[in-house]
Parts: structure tokens; sequence; C-alpha cells
């Protein structure tokens, strides 16, 4: 299970040590980034566009896990450029003689888009979209008529569309198919359950890791793969079928390991384990497995939870990749298709509280007013060189004030990393390159650190982000290696500078406090939980379940990233303790739910169980479901055991949490 929140909100050097550990896909993922940044300053070197280091770092936002999903990101991402640049070559004959005007539509242009970044589905692109066009329209200010203007305005869309074309090829040449990821994902989590029930006193934390992130991209890689072709339609079931099924071998894994009592024998666990290498074998292989024969253990001996551990791992196995029956059309599966057609209408273009949050406003007007400040102080000190501070707010601008205060440490740390990395190679390195081919081998290097860093826990992601930007800005001062340690001090210094105001202006003025999201959080995580006892199709269980571990480590994520927020923003120490212990019910009880669920579906005990958790309640009287045998009798009570002595253990607390000092 995904552990409730983290005691420690600061990071050691040992966490920063587990942090930066390999894992698999990391290093294909980086050298990919990597690749398509070299090629990327290799083509602005030999036509000497502009803005060479900004161009590198786009790659860093394009580029995704598998080849379809960077492609398609970059091809839209290119089209939706090219329309905003086709607009901003509309409006240079309106602005090119005014630079009120021209500050202006700056202003309003980026309002615009970064609303759309914080309420609609162009929010992985749209900051950058707005830094685009206010790059644009500041080099028209810099430039005497419409034709050198225009010239600008090229530029500007070539600083985008060259990463954009360099990803595409490194994609088509070195990435990974959905379909590759997906066996390799449910490989990983097969084996990691295997190595759980061999050591189940170690396998904990690992299970917590493949259980908070393991299966849920297989899904989406699934659509992917059936897109592009590399899956037809019966590996794509079958696929989806494995992918539940690894869920439920999960689910079954961590109880062995967490509840006292539940580990297998030695013999039993050793023999299911070979069983599930030997699956993950042919799942990196390429295939999967069908048709199993599993021998049934002898489980006479075993204690009731033993029993239902060996039963959901051996169901799960059995049936690994042969998805269900279809089922009957009642009202159970009408119901289904009823709320999966609604889940489509309102996957709309813009979120559903576009209109009526009004925190989607304020974080345009906080990122623009921002952003302008930063354009205004760099053009009033008559200082370009540290114009990275307007691009360094649209790069780094953030949601809620914990998320601005975490990531200003990242970002300071990764500023200051990439600085001096920067800055030794410029000394040391630099002057021995005299080629350009020197310069491309002294970025690959330092990108592929930066992306290493980047790929890796959004606790420390964000730094490999800043060490890429400062770095580049350091390195890449022009198509051929630079030595101007003024450049890269000014940049530097633009860089902190963008950090400063976004940091000020984000606890400052309409601060969002976490606490909101955190709240709204809880409840879909009980909803969900809620959905899976009812389902009545073990699929859609253990995809309720898959979403509920994955939102339930966002959670407390952001219980840890709650401590960061100023006290007159923030909630205070009570709330996020009344929080984490609520979290913690869930956390502890997913796995006994999960196993009650999966073998007494729609059990009423279950969901009275459910829903002292979500009242914090006296559980009411229910009326016990007929159960056929006297085994199914004494599993039941076992696995209700353990949901009732979490429940009693927990710390009741307040019917009314301790109120935030602030509120979204």
């Amino acid at each position: 299970m995904a552990q409730p929140a983290a005691e420690a909100s600061r990071l050691g050097l040992a966490d920063i040590g587990d942090l930066l550990a390999p894992f698999p896909g990391r290093a294909a993922a980086t050298t990919r980034i990597a690749a398509a940044s070299t090629l990327t300053c290799l083509i602005a070197a030999i036509y000497g566009t502009p803005e060479a280091a900004t161009s590198a770092y786009v790659i860093f936002f394009i580029n995704r896990a598998d080849r379809t999903s960077s492609i398609v990101m970059s091809v839209g991402m290119l089209v939706l450029i090219s329309l905003i640049v086709g607009l901003v070559i509309v409006l240079a004959g309106l602005t090119l003689d005014s630079a009120l005007l021209r500050v202006t539509c700056m202003a309003v242009a980026s309002a615009a888009l970064l609303f759309l970044t914080s309420a609609s589905k162009l929010r992985p692109v749209g900051a950058i979209v707005a830094m685009i066009i206010g790059f644009g329209l500041d080099e028209l200010g810099l430039v005497p008529g419409g034709e050198v203007a225009t010239r600008a305005l090229l530029y500007a869309w070539l600083m985008v569309a060259i990463p954009i074309g360099a990803n595409v090829v490194v994609n088509l040449l070195m990435g990974p198919s959905p379909r590759r990821l997906a066996g390799a994902r449910l490989a990983h989590c097969v084996r990691v359950a295997a190595q759980a029930l061999r050591h189940p006193e170690a396998g904990g934390p690992a299970i917590a890791q493949v259980l908070r992130d393991g299966v849920q991209p297989v899904a989406g890689w699934l659509k992917l793969a059936k897109f592009e072709g590399s899956a037809n339609a019966a590996d794509v079931s079958a696929l989806r079928q494995a992918m539940t099924s690894t869920m439920a071998i999960l689910m079954a894994a961590d109880v062995a390991c967490r509840q006292p009592g539940a580990s297998l024998p030695a013999p039993l666990a050793d023999s299911l384990a070979d069983m599930l290498d030997a699956m993950a074998r042919m799942l990196d292989a390429g295939g999967y497995p069908v048709e199993i024969t599993v021998p049934l253990p002898d489980t006479a001996a075993l204690s009731p939870l033993q029993q239902s551990v060996v039963t959901e791992i051996v169901q799960a196995i059995a049936h690994y990749a042969e998805p269900e029956a279809a089922a009957a059309v009642g009202p159970a599966a009408l119901a289904d298709a009823a709320h999966e057609a609604t889940d489509k209408k309102r996957g709309g273009f813009l979120d559903a509280d576009a209109f009526s949050n009004r925190s989607h406003i304020h974080y345009a007007l906080k990122t623009t007013g921002a952003a302008m400040f930063c354009y205004l102080l760099y053009q009033q000190l008559d200082w370009p060189g540290i114009h990275t501070c307007f691009i360094t707010v649209y790069l780094v601008s953030l949601g809620t004030a914990a998320e601005s205060v975490e990531k200003l440490v990242l970002r300071l740390a990764g500023c200051l990393v990439g600085a001096a990395l920067g800055t030794a190679a410029i000394v040391f390195v630099v002057p021995a390159l005299d080629s350009v081919g020197g310069l491309l081998a002294l970025v690959f290097a330092g990108t592929w650190l930066s992306a290493w860093v980047a790929m890796g826990s959004p606790r420390i992601a964000y730094a490999g982000f800043q060490i890429a930007f400062a770095f580049y800005l350091c390195v890449i001062q022009g198509a051929a290696p630079g030595f101007d340690l003024t450049i890269a001090r000014d940049r530097v210094i633009g860089i902190l500078i963008g950090n400063l105001v976004v940091y000020l202006v984000f606890t400052r003025i309409w601060p969002v406090s976490i606490a909101g999201r955190i709240e709204g959080a809880l409840a879909s995580l009980v909803s969900q939980w809620q959905e899976l006892v009812a389902a009545r199709h073990s699929d859609q269980r253990r995809q309720h379940a898959a979403t509920a571990l994955g939102l339930q480590g966002a959670i407390a994520q952001d219980l840890t990233l709650a401590r960061y927020e100023p006290g007159m923003v923030g909630p205070g120490p009570a709330w996020i303790d009344y929080h984490r212990r609520r979290l913690g019910v869930l956390d502890a009880v997913a796995g006994p739910l999960f196993l009650l669920a999966e073998r007494f579906p729609g059990d009423p005990d279950v969901a009275a169980r459910l829903h002292a958790v979500k009242t914090a309640a006296p559980l009411a009287a229910a009326s016990p479901a007929p159960l056929e045998t006297h085994a199914d009798a004494r599993t039941r009570d076992a696995l209700l055991a353990i949901v009732d002595k979490q429940l009693a253990d927990s710390p009741s607390g307040p019917a009314t949490p301790p109120a935030p000092h602030a509120h979204t």
C-alpha cells in the first residue's frame, strides 16, 4: 500500500540517494531526452537560430515515456504554435510602432493562454505557448521594420519547431512502443509480487511502490498500442485482463506482507513465486501467459487469512490474461454503460469548473503579472542579459502555495547545481573544444545527468528541469563553443530573479492552499472504494482499486507538501495530522476490503465498514450475507476482524476536522 504520508517533509542525503537509484526504463528515457536535446542543438548550430538553449529545454516538456504519446504531443504542439505565430503576425502590424500596445498584447495573450493552461487540456504546453508569444512580441520591439519583425517571429516559431522535429525523429528511432512498455510494466509488477511472497518481511516497500503507480499507466499504453497498430484487439483485451489480474496479485501479496499471520509457508510461497517469475519472463519477451494450470495447494492447514490470500492469487493466475465472458445485459451492465457514456461526455477540452473556479483566473493573472514585472524590470534596467527571468516565470509557475514553496527549494538547488556545472564546463572544458562536435558531446553529458534527475520521483524531478535549464543557458551561447562568463552570470541571475518573483506572487497574492485539493481527493478516494465494494465484476473492482491506490499516493504527496505552506496560507499541524490519520485508516483497510469485495461482492457488512471509514461514525448493524460454507464464514470474519481492529485503533478525532488557516 502507499504509505499515508511521509513524516519528514525534507529530504536527507539518504533519501536523495534512494531517489537517484536506477529503476526499469529510467536510463532509456534519460538517453532519449539527451539525444533529442543534442540533436536540437546541432540543428540550431547549423542554421544559426537564436535561443538554442530554450529550444533544447523544450524537449523536457514534450517527451513522454512511449513513442506514440511523444509524437502526438509534438505534432499537436507544432500545429498549435503555428496557429499562434500566425495570429502574432497579424498583430504585428498593429503593435510594431507602439510599445504600449505591444506590451498590452503580451499581457492579454499571456492571461488567456494561462487560463487555458489551468482550466483545459492545454495544461501540458499552455505555459510554453504563452512564453513563445511573449518572446515573439518582445523581439518585435528590437527590430526596425516589418520584414525584420516577420523574421523574428519565424525564429520564435523555429525555437519550438526544431525541438519538436528532433523529438519526433529520436522517438521514431529509439522510442519504445506502448505495447512493449505495457508488457514490461506488468512483468515488473509480477516480479515484485513474487519477491514479496518469498520475503514478506522485506517486500512491503516495493509492493507499496508498484501499488501506487505500477499498473496505472498500462491502460493508457494499451489504448495507444491499439491506435498505432502495435497490438490487435485480441491482444489489447488480453493485456487489459492481465492488468487487472496483476492488480489482484499485488493486493493479495500486500496483505501477505503487512498483516500478521498472513504470510504463506515457504514451500507454498516459493511455488507461487516461481510461477509468477515464469509469467514475468513471458511478458518481458513480448507475450502473455494463457491457459495456465495452477496446481491447487492443500489449504486445509492454512489460517483463514492465508487461505484468502492463496485463493485470490491462484484465481488471478489461472485467468491471468483471459477476459471475463460478456455478462448478460442487466441493470448493472446498463448502469456501467451509462456511467461510461457520461464520462465520455465530460471529457471535453475545458474542465468542468473552468468558469466557476476562480483559481483558474487567479493563476492566469498572477503568472502574467509576475512575467510582465520581470519584463519591465530588465527593460527599465537596460539589462537584457537577465531576460531569463521572464522565461523562468512561465516555466516554474504552479497552482498552489505548497507546490510553489517546495518547488522553490528544488528550483534554487537545481539552478545552483546547473550553474555550477555550466560554469565549470566553461572554465575547464570549453577551452579545450575546437568544434561543434565537442560542444554537442558536452551538451549530451549535461543533459543526461539532468534528465536522470528529472525522470525520477516528483520529490526531486523539478530539480532536474532546473539543472538542465541553468546548464543550457551557461553552455549554449551560440552556434560554437562560448567562453563568456558574463552571459552565464546574467542568465543565472535572471533565473534567480524569476524564481523569487514567482514565490512572492504566489504566496502573497490570492494564495491557494493545497488543503482544498486534499479534501476533495479524500472524498474521491472513499467514493472509489465504495464503487469497488459495489461492483459485481472482478475487472471493475480491480480497476477501481488501481485508481484508488494511485489517488492515495497523490494524497500522501500532497499532505507532505502541505507542510511547506506558510502559516498564513496553509493548514496547521492539527489539520494535517487529522487528514493523515484519515488516509492512514484507508491505507490500513484497503487490502482486507479488496479481498472481501473479491470474495463476497455486495456484502452489506463490507459496505458498513467502508461507511464507517467515510463518516468516522460507529458501525451500524447490518444483516450478514448468507454464506455457502463454514470456511467462507471463517474467511470473512478474519478479514472483517482486521478492518474492525484498524477502525478501533485509529484515533476517532472530532466530528468536524480542524479548519485550515486558509481556504482555496
